[in-house]
This record gives C-alpha cells, structure tokens and sequence, in this order.
C-alpha cells in the first residue's frame, strides 16, 4: 500500500484520542487510540500538557501498531495530516512559548460575568465556554499575566502549532474562539474593534489566523515529527489542513455541511449543529458559529449527556459482579439500551438530571446528578434507562425547539453520531421522539470526528480546483453511502413533550440540591 496517498486524522476527544488513516476511497485502513479523562483541579476542569503530549504520542504509537500488524512495515509519511480537538477551550502562551493559565476545556462553567457583558456589548451570544470569554473574565478579575499573552489558542490549535510551528486554524474551530463573519470567513471586523475599545486588547494580535477547509496550513517540522513520534521513524514535510474543533468534525463526518442539513453529536457532551440560511435573533441557548467552510450553523450545545448514563451501567455491572457474573462492557451498555424500547413513552414519571457540572442551557454554572420518582411511578428498569436517554437529551430538545418554534429553521437532513447512537435504533429513536423529526446514522459515524478530520486532511490534497466542501463529500465520499433512519410516532413525540415539560417544571429541584448537596 502507498501510505503517500492516505490522510491522517487525530482527534481529541472528551475521553479518548483516536486517530483514523484513511484511503484515496476515503476508506478507514487504521486506527489508534489512547484513554484519557479530564480532571477537575481547583475548580477548572483540565487536562495537563504532560496528558496531552503522552495522548498524541501514545496515540500515534498505536496507530502505527495497527499499520504494522496489517500491512508489515513502519509507517513513515502519509499524503496529510489534519488534527481537530474539543471545540473552545483556553491555552494562552507568553513570547517565548510557556505557557501562562491551566488550560481550560469546554466543560468550565466559570466565566458568567465575562459572557453576559460580552453578549450584551457584541449583542451576540458569547457562551461561557467561548475562548474570548475566558480571555475577557481573566481580564475582568484583574489577572497580570493578560499583559503578556503573546499566543492564544484551543487544544486543536496548540497540537497543530507543535505539529508545524504554524498559529492557524479552521474557521469553524476560530467559529468557538470569537464570532466569525462568514462573508469573509474570518473574524467579525466590527467585533474585534469593538473589543479593542472595551479591554485595549487586538484579538487579531494573540489569536491564530483562520483559514477555510482546503487551504493550507502548513507542514510538519522536524520537531513536529519528533513530537507526535519520538522513535524518528516519521517523516517531515506531510502537509497539514487547517485545524478543527469536533463541531466541525463531526458535520464533516456526517456529511452535514450543506445548508438545512444538520447533526447531533453525543458522546460525554450533546450537541446539534443545523447550517442554516438567514441570520438568527440572539439567544443565551443557541450559538452562532460556522462549518469547515464557512457558512453560517445554530449550534445547540449541552455539557451533559453520556455521563450519568455511564455511571449507572457501572452500577449494574458492580452488581453483576456481586453476584457472580460477568458481562461484557459492551454487551450491557447494548442490553440496558434496547429495554428502553420496552418502557413506557414517558419513562414511567420518573425524571433526572444528568448535570455533572453546569449547563448553559438551562443556566447553571455546576450541576448534581438527580434523580427524583413520586411515589405512584412505574420504577422498573425500562423505565430508568428510558428517563436516562430521554434526560441526556432534554436540554438539547429545549434549545431546539427555539430553532424550530421561534426562527422556524429548516432541517431536511439531521444526522447522529457518537456513543449515544452506537446500539442501533434507541438513541436515534430517543432524539426523534426530542425532536419530531427522522434521524439517520451512517454507518461511517462511528469512526466519528477523526474520520471527520481525515476527511478535510483528505480533502487538502485531493479535491479537483474549485471543488467545494459540500460538492466533494456529496459525490466522493457519501456517494451511495447507506445509513439507517428512524422517525418515532406521534405518541412517543407527544410523551416527550410531557416529559420536558415535568422536567422544566422539576428545574427548581436541581438548584435546590446545587445550593443544599
């Protein structure tokens, strides 16, 4: 096999790193992976450059592991290289490259003052996780250290800065950093200078450049090399596409980048990325920023989805242990998903809230796993996975029905990938039932946003001259793709909707145990 003529794509992750080399046919022909988990440490939730730098390596070590066993030789070069990573973030640099604040990840709810002023001044919607509103609270709470920032970027862009030397990103990934004017893919120019005014600071000074899909972004150094493969075996000079955070990977997996299509991403986060067609009134639940490309998407994002659902398999699994059994990981995460099938359409009255730390959505800044029952509850097991599923999507649902109900935003495609979806027909069931709308899994969407990137690396060196984003994954990658589609009933429509509105009803309960627990 000619390994000049695959892309490579390594995608942090929330949990895990993988990395996915794909074909000239945009097929998967290996992978790697390395296991990771943020850690809460004074309050920020954080990832150490030591995890990162042993992820990426680790990661890559894997990879070559997998090239080894099945082709027989060492992998030394690849046609290009993309990295994506968790969308938003902060990792500010002073002029000599230390780094200068704990880097900070999507899920740090710690930033309230800085985006509520923010969304106001800009009139523009600045989540709390946004880089430019951690930049501005450190500002705010008198930080010294603002002074000397020389760099700012996300994980994504702090890997491909190693990788190449280059301070660049996508614009979709520079779309979670600071609004974006997709007319001219790149920062808003008005919001910029409207920034200067408000801190004295030029974003344009500390944050990377931004580029769209296709465009170069540099190529890998020696150091690069060495970095992401300490053995010497790789080679420099592998071109390397704009980085991207995993909103933009995840519509590039999914084949959602087109306008009125759109995704939902669920794995430890959930979120929905619809590309639409006119400009949105601002909102505190929704998100604008862009795909790969450039063009304008609502994003809906929740901090919570999968991870109270992960800690009551382990609790089932502790008591299959208990009593003697063992069983598979995978085989109970698949079998206490299917017995949602079986419960009633409104889990029985039973609600929970899946809040391990804040939610944007619903306006907590940290969060209590809660689970509340009356006393008249159908409690069996169907039912309390079916209230798990249901709670993982709810806040998704709410920002949603902002989109549909109030700016009556088109959607003729809606895609799932990530774990949520993973046993067949239940999570895409659940999302429909959120939604009224059908929802197709690929089957590519479990390689998820590091194929998404190895498709943009891919796209870099294969795409015909003029070519768009759209065009070249409609007609080379997705052409005869098959996926499965679900549209639940009308009947499971209209419990959800009973579901959430007991939910926002119960929403006092869970500030009650943030402020009591």
């Amino acid at each position: 096999m000619d390994f000049k003529k695959t892309a490579l794509g390594i995608e942090f992750g929330s949990t895990r790193i993988k990395a996915v080399l794909i074909d000239e046919n945009q097929s998967p022909v290996a992978s790697g992976g390395y296991e990771w988990e943020n850690k809460l440490e004074d309050g920020i939730w954080t990832y150490s450059m030591e995890d990162v730098h042993k992820g990426a390596q680790e990661c890559f070590a894997s990879l070559r592991n997998d090239v080894k066993e099945q082709f027989g030789v060492e992998l030394s070069e690849v046609g290009s290289i993309g990295i994506s990573g968790m969308m938003h973030g902060y990792l500010p640099f002073d002029k000599d490259g230390r780094q200068l604040a704990k880097f900070r990840t999507w899920r740090n709810t710690v930033t309230g003052e800085a985006a509520e002023k923010l969304t106001e001044y800009l009139n523009f919607n600045i989540p709390q996780r946004w880089s430019v509103a951690h930049l501005y609270q450190e500002y705010l709470n008198g930080e010294n250290y603002i002074e000397n920032i020389d760099f700012m970027t996300t994980l994504a862009g702090y890997i491909h800065w190693k990788l190449s030397g280059e301070k660049v990103m996508g614009v979709g990934e520079a779309s979670g950093m600071f609004p974006i004017d997709s007319d001219n893919c790149d920062y808003d120019e008005n919001m910029v200078a409207k920034f200067h005014e408000l801190t004295g600071i030029n974003i344009r000074d500390i944050f990377p450049k931004v580029l769209s899909a296709g465009e170069e972004a540099g190529y890998l150094t020696e150091e690069g090399a060495r970095f992401l493969d300490p053995t010497g075996v790789l080679k420099a000079g592998i071109p390397l596409c704009p980085c991207e955070g995993d909103a933009g990977t995840g519509m590039v997996a999914t084949n959602s980048v087109r306008v009125y299509t759109g995704n939902v991403s669920a794995g430890t986060s959930d979120f929905a990325m619809i590309v639409v067609d006119h400009q949105l009134g601002v909102y505190r639940e929704v998100d604008m920023v862009t795909t790969p490309d450039g063009a304008s998407v609502a994003m809906v994002h929740c901090n919570n989805c999968t991870t109270d659902i992960n800690a009551w398999v382990n609790l089932f699994d502790e008591f299959g242990k208990l009593m003697g059994f063992e069983v598979d990981k995978g085989t109970l995460f698949t079998k206490l998903f299917e017995s949602a099938l079986k419960a009633d359409y409104d889990a029985g009255g039973l609600i929970s809230f899946n809040y391990y730390s804040g939610e944007g959505v619903t306006d907590f800044d940290e969060g209590r796993p809660l689970f509340v029952r009356r006393a008249d509850a159908k409690f069996n097991l169907p039912n309390v996975m079916r209230m798990h599923l249901m709670s993982a999507m709810a806040t998704l649902k709410i920002g949603m029905d902002l989109l549909i109900d109030n700016e009556n935003v088109r959607i003729d495609k809606l895609y799932g990938h990530g774990g949520f979806f993973k046993t067949p027909e239940v999570g895409q069931r659940i999302l429909s039932a959120a939604i009224g709308s059908p929802v197709t899994v690929m089957e590519t969407a479990g390689e998820g946003g590091a194929y998404g990137v190895a498709l943009l690396a891919g796209y870099l060196i294969w795409k015909t001259d003029g070519e768009s984003l759209p065009d070249y994954l409609d007609n080379r990658v997705f052409a005869g793709s098959e996926g499965s589609t679900v549209l639940a009933d009308k009947d499971e429509i209209d419990a959800y909707s009973a579901f959430i509105d007991s939910y926002i009803k119960a929403i006092p309960l869970e500030r009650s145990a943030i402020e009591n627990v």
